[in-house]
């Protein structure tokens, strides 16, 4: 059986928790793109999840293929949201920190 999501990206990168989180800061404003590849047949709903559960976008994406979506924040400060993806019974489920900074460093 073929793993659900093989891949997931954050700004163009791939995403690793480990990873310094200043390469995934966005400054106010500016989106953050996140892109999760699926694997395997058939169809995939995909939902972007924000802290308090509510769905920001809900989307059926055919597999295998991508699943992208951008998103900005006004206002600097952290935020959680969740990547969920499921097929029949099968469910991914990905928190991602998105830092939103007031203005980008000087220097």
């Amino acid at each position: 059986m073929k793993k659900l999501v093989k891949l997931v990206k954050l700004n163009n990168l791939q995403y690793n928790p480990n990873r310094d989180p200043q390469v995934y800061r966005r400054v106010a404003g500016e989106a953050f793109r996140i892109q999760a590849y699926l694997d395997g047949p058939g169809t995939a709903q995909c939902v972007v999840r924000d802290a308090a559960g509510k769905a920001m976008v809900e989307r059926a994406v055919p597999a295998p293929g991508p699943f992208t979506h951008e998103l900005a924040f006004d206002k600097p400060g952290q935020y959680l949201v969740t990547l969920e993806v499921s097929r029949n019974g099968e469910r991914f489920a990905l928190p991602l920190r998105l830092d939103v900074l007031e203005h980008a460093w000087v220097g």
